[in-house]
């Protein structure tokens, strides 16, 4: 990830209903969610969802799928990997011992550790 794809994100997730939208589809896993379902579990109105969900895949944090007459969304967990090494690059001055537990959960999420997990 290179910095204007780390700001387009961090611009996304800077907002409360959209931060509160990612993890949702976090927690949902790679199953995701229909737009209706978030709308209704974030408390927001259809057409607010639609806003939001749109700058999140603008951003690349999240795709969608058109299931039949339904659109699930997920979360990009490389994207969100990937926003994570970007904030750990060059971690701690080179001791990188520090930051172990953080650049464990990034790797979770690094194209690599997904093909070892199928």
């Amino acid at each position: 990830m290179d910095q204007r794809q780390a700001l387009a994100a961090f611009g996304a997730l800077s907002q409360e209903t959209r931060l509160h939208i990612i993890r949702m589809l976090v927690v949902s896993g790679p199953d995701g969610m229909a737009a209706g379902a978030i709308a209704e579990k974030a408390e927001v109105s259809p057409s607010n969802v639609s806003f939001h969900l749109k700058e999140l895949e603008r951003s690349g944090l999240i795709t969608q799928q058109r299931e039949s007459r339904s659109i699930i969304y997920t979360a990009n967990f490389e994207a969100l990997g990937g926003l994570i090494r970007f904030l750990m690059e060059d971690c701690c001055g080179g001791n990188a011992e520090i930051c172990a537990p953080a650049a464990a959960v990034a790797a979770c999420c690094a194209p690599a550790a997904k093909e070892e997990l199928q």
